[in-house]
Protein backbone atom coordinates (compact mmCIF):
# COMPACT_ATOMS: atom_id res chain seq x y z
CA UNK A 1 0.00 0.00 0.00
CA UNK A 2 2.60 2.74 0.72
CA UNK A 3 4.43 1.93 -2.35
CA UNK A 4 0.83 2.55 -4.41
CA UNK A 5 0.49 6.12 -2.27
CA UNK A 6 4.51 7.04 -3.57
CA UNK A 7 3.65 6.27 -7.06
CA UNK A 8 0.41 7.99 -6.98
CA UNK A 9 1.79 10.72 -5.30
CA UNK A 10 4.93 10.81 -7.75
CA UNK A 11 2.07 10.68 -10.54
CA UNK A 12 0.12 13.61 -8.97
CA UNK A 13 3.10 16.21 -8.70
CA UNK A 14 4.15 15.20 -12.19
CA UNK A 15 0.84 16.18 -13.67
CA UNK A 16 0.22 19.57 -11.56
CA UNK A 17 3.69 20.57 -11.96
CA UNK A 18 4.05 23.67 -14.48
CA UNK A 19 5.44 23.35 -18.00
CA UNK A 20 7.63 25.31 -19.05
CA UNK A 21 8.80 26.34 -22.85
CA UNK A 22 10.85 28.63 -24.34
CA UNK A 23 9.33 28.75 -27.67
CA UNK A 24 5.91 29.63 -26.31
CA UNK A 25 3.98 32.96 -27.41
CA UNK A 26 2.83 35.12 -24.41
CA UNK A 27 -0.71 34.78 -23.64
CA UNK A 28 -2.65 37.25 -22.57
CA UNK A 29 -4.92 40.28 -24.85
CA UNK A 30 -3.57 39.87 -28.52
CA UNK A 31 -3.70 43.44 -29.03
CA UNK A 32 -1.46 44.20 -25.95
CA UNK A 33 1.23 41.27 -27.27
CA UNK A 34 1.18 43.00 -30.86
CA UNK A 35 1.58 46.54 -29.37
CA UNK A 36 4.80 44.81 -26.84
CA UNK A 37 6.24 43.29 -30.60
CA UNK A 38 5.53 46.57 -32.24
CA UNK A 39 8.27 48.40 -30.01
CA UNK A 40 10.51 45.56 -30.50
CA UNK A 41 10.19 46.04 -34.32
CA UNK A 42 10.57 49.49 -33.94
CA UNK A 43 13.69 48.92 -31.97
CA UNK A 44 15.28 46.86 -34.28
CA UNK A 45 14.11 48.44 -37.19
CA UNK A 46 15.54 51.73 -35.83
CA UNK A 47 18.78 49.98 -36.35
CA UNK A 48 18.81 47.91 -39.45
CA UNK A 49 16.98 51.14 -41.30
CA UNK A 50 19.04 53.72 -39.82
CA UNK A 51 15.88 56.00 -38.82
CA UNK A 52 16.61 57.02 -34.99
CA UNK A 53 13.04 58.03 -34.33
CA UNK A 54 12.18 54.96 -34.62
CA UNK A 55 14.04 54.58 -31.61
CA UNK A 56 12.58 57.46 -29.72
CA UNK A 57 8.88 56.07 -30.61
CA UNK A 58 10.20 52.31 -28.53
CA UNK A 59 12.82 52.98 -26.17
CA UNK A 60 12.27 54.64 -22.65
CA UNK A 61 14.73 57.57 -22.42
CA UNK A 62 15.80 56.21 -18.81
CA UNK A 63 16.85 53.07 -20.30
CA UNK A 64 19.93 50.63 -19.40
CA UNK A 65 21.63 48.38 -21.82
CA UNK A 66 24.69 46.08 -21.34
CA UNK A 67 26.20 43.70 -23.49
CA UNK A 68 29.22 41.71 -24.53
CA UNK A 69 31.09 40.98 -27.42
CA UNK A 70 33.68 38.69 -28.30
CA UNK A 71 37.34 40.56 -28.83
CA UNK A 72 38.15 39.97 -32.80
CA UNK A 73 40.21 37.12 -34.40
CA UNK A 74 43.86 37.64 -33.23
CA UNK A 75 43.31 38.71 -29.55
CA UNK A 76 42.08 36.66 -26.72
CA UNK A 77 38.91 35.94 -27.44
CA UNK A 78 37.15 37.27 -24.16
CA UNK A 79 34.22 39.16 -23.98
CA UNK A 80 34.21 42.86 -23.79
CA UNK A 81 31.40 44.42 -21.81
CA UNK A 82 29.42 47.25 -23.82
CA UNK A 83 27.45 49.11 -21.57
CA UNK A 84 24.88 52.07 -23.63
CA UNK A 85 23.22 54.47 -23.02
CA UNK A 86 19.55 55.96 -24.83
CA UNK A 87 22.03 58.77 -26.12
CA UNK A 88 24.46 56.26 -27.26
CA UNK A 89 21.89 54.38 -29.14
CA UNK A 90 20.66 57.26 -30.73
CA UNK A 91 23.57 57.91 -32.14
CA UNK A 92 24.31 54.10 -33.07
CA UNK A 93 20.98 54.16 -34.88
CA UNK A 94 21.72 56.76 -36.81
CA UNK A 95 25.17 55.20 -37.96
CA UNK A 96 24.73 51.32 -37.84
CA UNK A 97 23.06 50.95 -41.42
CA UNK A 98 23.83 54.15 -42.42
CA UNK A 99 25.37 53.05 -46.01
CA UNK A 100 23.06 49.98 -45.83
CA UNK A 101 25.49 47.24 -46.17
CA UNK A 102 23.54 45.28 -44.34
CA UNK A 103 21.82 42.49 -45.92
CA UNK A 104 18.08 42.71 -46.91
CA UNK A 105 17.17 39.36 -44.60
CA UNK A 106 19.10 40.14 -41.65
CA UNK A 107 17.32 38.32 -38.81
CA UNK A 108 14.88 39.67 -36.62
CA UNK A 109 12.88 36.96 -34.81
CA UNK A 110 11.36 38.36 -32.09
CA UNK A 111 9.64 35.94 -29.37
CA UNK A 112 7.49 37.82 -26.71
CA UNK A 113 7.56 35.80 -23.27
CA UNK A 114 5.18 37.63 -21.02
CA UNK A 115 2.40 40.73 -21.12
CA UNK A 116 1.05 41.74 -18.03
CA UNK A 117 -0.43 45.15 -17.19
CA UNK A 118 2.55 47.24 -16.84
CA UNK A 119 5.44 45.27 -17.62
CA UNK A 120 6.52 42.58 -20.50
CA UNK A 121 9.67 40.67 -21.51
CA UNK A 122 10.87 39.71 -24.91
CA UNK A 123 14.01 38.29 -26.81
CA UNK A 124 15.04 39.46 -30.38
CA UNK A 125 17.84 37.71 -32.40
CA UNK A 126 19.34 40.29 -34.61
CA UNK A 127 22.21 41.25 -36.66
CA UNK A 128 24.36 42.45 -33.93
CA UNK A 129 23.03 39.12 -31.20
CA UNK A 130 20.70 38.24 -29.02
CA UNK A 131 18.80 41.06 -26.91
CA UNK A 132 16.39 39.80 -23.92
CA UNK A 133 13.88 42.66 -22.95
CA UNK A 134 11.90 44.32 -21.04
CA UNK A 135 9.44 46.56 -21.23
CA UNK A 136 7.33 49.02 -19.46
CA UNK A 137 4.06 50.37 -20.22
CA UNK A 138 4.28 54.35 -19.85
CA UNK A 139 1.54 56.48 -20.55
CA UNK A 140 -0.56 54.05 -22.29
CA UNK A 141 2.58 53.39 -24.57
CA UNK A 142 4.63 50.04 -24.55
CA UNK A 143 9.06 50.91 -23.97
CA UNK A 144 12.13 49.08 -23.80
CA UNK A 145 13.75 50.44 -21.03
CA UNK A 146 16.31 47.18 -20.44
CA UNK A 147 18.37 45.37 -22.57
CA UNK A 148 20.67 42.76 -21.63
CA UNK A 149 22.93 41.24 -25.08
CA UNK A 150 25.54 39.41 -26.19
CA UNK A 151 27.05 38.74 -29.55
CA UNK A 152 25.53 35.70 -31.74
CA UNK A 153 26.72 31.91 -30.72
CA UNK A 154 29.53 31.13 -33.50
CA UNK A 155 28.26 29.28 -36.68
CA UNK A 156 28.92 25.79 -36.04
Amino acid sequence: MPRLLLVLLGTFAALTAPTLTASAEAAGDPAEVEAVRTAVVDYVEAFYQADPERLKRSVEPRLTKIGWTRAKDGEDGAFREHPRTFDQLLEGARRYNRTGWLPNDAPKEITVYDVLDKVASAKLVAHWGIDYLHLAKIDGRWMIIHVVWQDLPPAE
